[in-house]
């Protein structure tokens, strides 16, 4: 029993320790002043090089067997443009957190996958007026896909092919191979140095 009654009095002043702690974590908490961090927009705009990419796939076309013609540009065009915002969240006066985001685009064959921008920013003063700053993102996602089409070559069969080279000469299956794949640039480092008179 007195084993007992020795570990509940343990007990009982580690909960007072414990206790008189948690009452002092306000009081100290109020003494350090809580750290604000700001969040600008840095840059927003629609469009990139592999929306312009995607849109140049619809030029051109072909005839059919009965001689009407079969435009590409309703396949390649989207009714939304890649849309990209970029933010900077400020950590102390001279550093920052870069982030952002593509919003992707689809059309009826071919889709722009949505993208997250992350990086950050740095800066040193070699003097009173200038600034040297550092920068360096990663995008992730944001990659372009063609989709293929379904042609029917008649007595041949219908096939899987690529919509632009479907009426080439080429072997149905050996068109996919042409189908556009691509992925954004990646990784951007910026260096800056700024002079003000």
């Amino acid at each position: 029993m007195r084993e007992k009654s020795g570990n509940r009095a343990k007990l009982r002043t580690t909960a007072l320790l414990v206790s008189a702690l948690l009452g002092a974590c306000p009081a100290i908490a109020q003494e350090i002043p809580a750290q604000e961090f700001t969040t600008s927009l840095v840059d927003i705009h629609q469009g990139s090089s592999l929306s312009d990419r995607a849109r140049g796939l619809g030029d051109g076309g072909y005839e059919l067997q009965d001689g009407s013609w079969q435009s590409f540009n309703h396949w390649y065009r989207a009714r939304w443009v890649d849309m990209h915002v970029d933010l900077l969240t400020q950590i102390t006066d001279d550093t920052g957190i870069l982030w952002g985001f593509g919003t992707g685009e689809q059309a009826e064959k071919y889709r722009i996958q949505p993208s997250f921008k992350l990086g950050f920013l740095t800066q040193i003063h070699p003097s009173a007026n200038s600034i040297l700053s550092l920068s360096v993102t990663t995008t992730f996602g944001g990659s372009l896909s063609e989709k293929s089409c379904e042609a029917d070559y008649g007595d041949l069969g219908t096939y899987n092919v690529n919509c632009r080279l479907a009426a080439g000469e080429m072997a149905p299956e050996e068109t996919l191979k042409y189908l556009v794949n691509a992925k954004p640039e990646s990784q951007h480092i910026r260096l800056n140095y700024r002079v003000t008179f």
